[in-house]
């Protein structure tokens, strides 16, 4: 199987199939039935298969560094998980980083948590256009 919209074909017919025989099943159950078949685990992961899923250029105890709020660090990838189409990242610091601008008070971050993209970059802006989080790895 090729493209996601074979698989989601397959899964179709296998439910009408089905209906037909007097066995009625849901649509996400004919998915994972489909999945099976391919040789996968659930449909999340032939559909991460099919739709070529990149594997994420980072991994858990990874180095890293970047700009968070425009403030540059660097640390270390402590958690990551699947969050949508990005991940959701847990980074310790290895200084930390005053997260305010002005200068009457701070927030120093010793721990940031956020969702990036394939690129490092989350989908969250600041005031002036720029992603709150730019992860890069080194």
């Amino acid at each position: 199987m090729t493209a996601l919209a074979e698989a989601k074909a397959q899964a179709r017919a296998l439910r009408r199939a089905l209906a037909d025989q007097g066995r009625a099943i849901s649509h996400a159950q004919a998915l994972e039935l489909v999945a099976r078949q391919e040789g996968a685990r659930d449909w999340n992961t032939l559909h991460a298969r099919l739709a070529g899923a990149a594997p994420p250029p980072w991994s858990l105890g990874q180095r890293v560094s970047g700009r968070y709020l425009g403030q540059r660090f660097t640390g270390q990838l402590t958690a990551m998980a699947r969050r949508g189409r990005g991940h959701a990242v847990t980074i310790r610091l290895d200084h930390p980083i005053d997260t305010v601008r002005f200068e009457s008070f701070s927030n120093l971050r010793r721990v940031l948590h956020g969702v990036i993209d394939g690129q490092g970059l989350s989908p969250r802006r600041t005031s002036d256009g720029a992603p709150q989080l730019v992860l890069r790895p080194g």
